[in-house]
């Protein structure tokens, strides 16, 4: 069953042919932030810094490793390959330098899957949260459901890890090499979440902190995720902590189940005493597709990320501008930026923008904004914020025909031309980035 993103990169080929456990007084070590985040008044995205990677995907999840690169993960396209040959359903790649001098290259040992080698109807697993901490690398995977009535949802996570910063892959439970779980092989015991209610937790990101984790004082990973796939639960953000040293043990983590009358967060084993952590605006969620099959929208998974000169915690979510008939990216996305004083808020919102429109272009179809880790000003008081863009999508879902072009030879040459059309098609489905600062008192 295609997907959009199978159209993006597969359609058009096939087209051109047919045609460590903290104590218990963890809560008083954590020093939550002492007012700072209420001088931060605004922020201001600097249009006029805005630049293009030439990468082609989407998703850019990014953590700051010990060796001083930024991974970053790339979805459904061939990356910063040049030229190319590979269309790769997930990926991951390392950026030296800043965004102006930035020097990437493929984590060849990272488990990449190939477009043409998964199977259409294969449950494929996109890349999400990602977090290197005390030279360990880990990542949670996402996956939909079979709906073929329906957009198709998240239901599922895996996790993969690595222990040597990249240089070699497992499953959770160690084994080697990373196996990817068919549909009778999904199950609790296989992946980290599995058809939770309303499918929660299965699209995750995880709160960025220093470069391989060291800004962090309570020895816990935070992660957040969607409370579900439709309106109404997928504008509530839930999320859970884990001790660094047992991320790989589901029975350790704890979800927020709300605030205690002394501002401390209430922590619960129990999945369904989860609750909000925070409540984005409704109407943001596409409940119908451009193409038949495809995917409920990756809406309002955030990027958080730790602003240690400010001492403070900064959020960033987009919602997707819906046509009236529920159909995705017909109208600009909702962007908002918010922060507290503690990973689990309250969060304060300091900028909103209902048409997300980077350099003022009206077409703009921006989504999956990131805030780089690593590119945050020494004096924390300006960050780069990255994002994808499908603007041309709905042209480009309209015209499919490519007949009259030749059928390509071999794999290499038919990624290579998709990639080309793809690029042509929408030129902002890249790595795009710009310089964001702080109004802070």
């Amino acid at each position: 069953m295609p997907q959009r993103r199978d159209f993006l990169v597969r359609g058009l080929a096939m087209g051109m042919a047919a045609q460590m456990l903290p104590s218990a007084g963890a809560w008083a070590a954590f020093r939550p932030s002492q007012g700072v985040s209420a001088t931060v008044r605004s922020l201001r995205r600097r249009d006029e810094t805005i630049l293009r990677l030439p990468s082609l995907g989407d998703g850019y999840k990014m953590s700051w490793g010990a060796d001083d690169r930024q991974f970053v993960v790339v979805n459904d396209g061939s990356g910063w390959l040049d030229p190319p040959t590979r269309v790769f359903k997930r990926s991951l790649w390392s950026i030296g330098g800043d965004p102006t001098n930035a020097q990437v290259s493929l984590v060849a040992a990272y488990p990449n899957v190939d477009e043409a080698s998964e199977a259409e109807d294969a449950p494929h697993y996109h890349g999400h949260g990602l977090l290197a901490v005390r030279g360990h690398v880990y990542q949670f995977l996402s996956a939909l459901d079979r709906a073929e009535e329906r957009p198709r949802r998240w239901m599922a996570a895996k996790l993969i890890q690595s222990d040597d910063s990249g240089r070699s892959w497992r499953n959770q439970d160690g084994i080697s090499p990373v196996r990817w779980e068919g549909w009778k092989e999904q199950s609790h015991k296989r992946l980290v979440f599995f058809n939770e209610l309303n499918g929660c937790f299965s699209l995750l990101s995880v709160l960025q902190m220093g470069r391989d984790y060291r800004a962090n004082r309570d020895g816990y990973i935070y992660v957040y995720g969607p409370n579900g796939n439709i309106d109404g639960l997928m504008n509530e953000l839930v999320m859970f902590r884990v001790p660094i040293g047992r991320i790989l043990d589901r029975s350790a983590y704890e979800f927020f189940g709300g605030i205690r009358n002394n501002g401390s967060a209430r922590w619960v084993a129990d999945i369904a005493g989860r609750r909000p952590v925070h409540v984005f605006p409704r109407g943001w969620v596409n409940h119908s597709n451009l193409f038949p099959g495809d995917i409920v929208v990756e809406t309002w998974l955030p990027s958080v990320v730790y602003n240690e000169p400010l001492d403070l915690y900064m959020m960033a979510s987009a919602g997707t501008g819906c046509a009236p008939d529920g159909t995705e990216f017909a109208k600009p996305s909702y962007l908002g930026f918010w922060i507290s004083a503690t990973p689990w808020g309250p969060w304060r919102q300091v900028h909103e923008e209902a048409a997300w429109t980077p350099g003022g272009d009206p077409a703009a179809r921006a989504y999956s904004p990131q805030i780089a880790p690593k590119w945050i000003a020494p004096d924390g008081k300006s960050f780069w914020l990255v994002w994808a863009d499908l603007k041309g999508i709905r042209e480009f879902s309209g015209d499919m025909d490519r007949a009259g072009n030749a059928p390509p030879r071999t794999p290499e040459e038919a990624a290579i031309i998709s990639s080309g059309l793809t690029r042509k098609a929408m030129p902002g489905y890249s790595f795009n980035a710009q310089r964001v600062d702080l109004d802070v008192g």
